[in-house]
């Protein structure tokens, strides 16, 4: 068996030569140093040896898999929680669950896992799957750090989640587990013990996973691959990594404060200490950069499912690359705005960066409108996902700008006003643009091709039952219904609201059905996909490999000699 090795060549674009066949070098694996990186060809193994190589691979692109299959496992256990809190809240007086200890439980664990189990590993994911190919690397800096920090993050989370199995059941304190309530003196019990450290083990994870993407994106890039010609989804990766390494060793810190006052009577978050406000501070400055942390990179991957259906260049690139680097600095600048009703933090200041925010934000819609007007646009199952995060989204941002104003804010804080807008925000572009990725790039992982007509059926049954759910909740927290009740009386004029949101939850719920049975028909029946481009105006160099691509990713690169290598290689003028 022989391979082609590339000999580099130098050009005016910078890149590997790669065009002249006879230019290859050809090389019997078995007689050099190589031999270790040879594709052998496919192999057919017993099942058993299928889960060894699933435990001990260190290749990215099934180390992305497992990110994005045990992400979504974790996606599904959190709605399943959602539908029992909207259940419970379907009526006045209607007890599904037995008490409100256990309604306490699962809105804590359906923000925890969905936060924290679901839209930050999901990130991982995608950043493992596609980045390498991007930048035309054959795998990350560092593989088996790669791989330990998908273990820690999955036996974290599911130490989390074990708390369910505990005599006490598991954390009740709320997602953001403000102290002293999430004590030891008020919130006894392995459940909340179990949170706390398994939060510890996935964070460690999170950040291994950071520190491995800075220095892939950095070090490996193939040549002629420019920082100002990477693909936006990476750029998008680096930046929220830069931000992980920042901000998740406070959360770790924290936690493990929390964790020795639970368990050594530490004392360091006592009410007489100041410890209530110490760790509102902490978490909260993780937890805004969280936001962004969970949204950049879905920003990123609406960045290249436009263009691609657009028929066009993305419009304002460096602007778009500038507003990403904006949104990460102006993210570590507005964390007390969560905070403007302890009236201990200084309200000019983050209202006014809390505004400013939504600059570089919309800066993106107008790149991305931009990118579309006029363009030649192919309404294709992973663009109108991208339509409908961009409609989604803007609806979160424009509730963000009225609640960095503090006199509204102080109305409607801690009211189903704010579980609509955090909803809006982060569903809203989490849930749209992961979609919008997995119809994408489905075929380039996976050498098939999702269908089209159940995809569209999953996107309009997930956007009226969104919306339905959401949209309606406003209204509620206007009216003074209080997140995190268990129940309401039938005087207070919530009970139409609620029977709205909860018949809508359920339509959401259902939506994940027709994806599941795409997923399950496509492996089955789908063909495979004999091209690079299944859709025929990808950019990136992702596209410019097999699909799905060989162990280390590309057999040749193209010249890269703009930010859409892929386009130029297919479409050269």
């Amino acid at each position: 068996m022989s391979i082609n090795l590339i000999r580099p060549k130098p050009s005016s674009g910078g890149g590997l030569d790669v065009s002249d066949p006879a230019s290859d070098l050809v090389s019997d694996p078995a007689s050099g140093p190589i031999s270790g990186l040879v594709d052998r060809g496919p192999v057919d193994h017993g099942p058993g040896h299928r889960i060894v190589g699933l435990l001990t691979t260190t290749d990215h692109k099934v180390i992305g898999n497992l990110y994005l299959v045990t992400s979504f496992l974790f996606f599904m256990l959190g709605g399943l929680l959602a539908l029992g809190i909207r259940a419970e809240l379907a009526a006045p007086g209607l007890q599904i669950v037995d008490n409100p200890e256990q309604f306490n439980q699962l809105f804590t664990m359906h923000g925890t896992i969905m936060l924290l189990l679901f839209a930050t590993p999901l990130f991982a994911g995608f950043a493992n799957a596609i980045v390498p190919l991007q930048i035309g690397a054959p795998d990350v800096s560092f593989p088996r750090v790669n791989a330990l920090a998908y273990w820690f993050y999955l036996f974290g989370g599911l130490v989390v989640i074990s708390g369910f199995l505990t005599p006490g059941g598991a954390a009740a304190f709320g997602w953001f587990a403000y102290a002293p309530l999430s004590t030891g003196a008020y919130s006894p019990g392995l459940g909340g013990d179990l949170w706390v450290f398994g939060l510890a083990l996935t964070g460690f994870g999170t950040i291994l996973g950071g520190v491995n993407f800075i220095t892939t994106i950095v070090t490996m890039r193939a040549p002629g691959m420019t920082m100002f010609r990477m693909p936006l989804f990476t750029w998008t990766v680096l930046v929220t990594s830069v931000m992980v390494i920042v901000v998740f060793p406070v959360l770790a810190a924290a936690l493990f404060g929390l964790g020795a006052d639970r368990r050594f009577g530490a004392h360091i978050f006592d009410v007489e200490a100041g410890g209530a406000m110490l760790w509102q501070h902490l978490f909260w400055f993780f937890g805004h950069p969280e936001v962004y942390i969970i949204a950049l990179p879905f920003f990123g991957i609406v960045s290249e499912v436009v263009p691609a259906f657009s028929r066009k260049p993305l419009f304002g690139y460096k602007t778009m690359v500038g507003s990403t680097v904006a949104i990460m600095a102006l993210s570590m600048a507005v964390w007390a705005h969560h905070m403007y009703a302890t009236g201990q933090v200084l309200l000019p200041f983050f209202a006014i960066m809390s505004m400013l925010i939504a600059v570089p934000t919309g800066v993106k819609f107008f790149n991305w409108i931009g990118t579309m007007w006029r363009g030649s646009l192919t309404l294709s199952t992973p663009m109108i996902w991208s339509i409908g995060f961009i409609v989604t989204f803007l609806f979160g941002g424009m509730t963000g700008v009225l609640l960095a104003s503090p006199a509204l804010d102080f109305h409607v804080t801690d009211t189903y006003f704010i579980v609509a807008h955090f909803h809006y925000t982060v569903f809203g572009t989490v849930v749209f643009a992961m979609f919008s990725g997995f119809y994408f790039w489905w075929p380039k992982l996976t050498g098939r091709m999702l269908d089209e007509r159940l995809g569209k059926i999953h996107f309009w049954m997930l956007f009226i039952g969104f919306h339905t759910t959401f949209l309606v909740q406003h209204l509620l927290g206007m009216q003074g219904m209080a997140r995190r009740y268990a129940d309401y009386l039938p005087e207070e004029g919530f009970a139409l609201g609620n029977q709205i949101s909860s018949v809508g939850a359920f339509l959401l719920g259902a939506s994940t059905l027709p994806f599941l049975y795409n997923v399950w028909k496509t492996w089955r029946t789908a063909p495979l996909v004999e091209v690079d481009d299944p859709w025929g105006y990808g950019g990136g160099l992702e596209w410019a490999t097999s699909c799905p691509p060989p162990r280390h990713n590309f057999t040749s690169l193209p010249r890269i000699r703009s930010e859409r290598p892929a386009f130029d290689l297919h479409h050269p003028t």
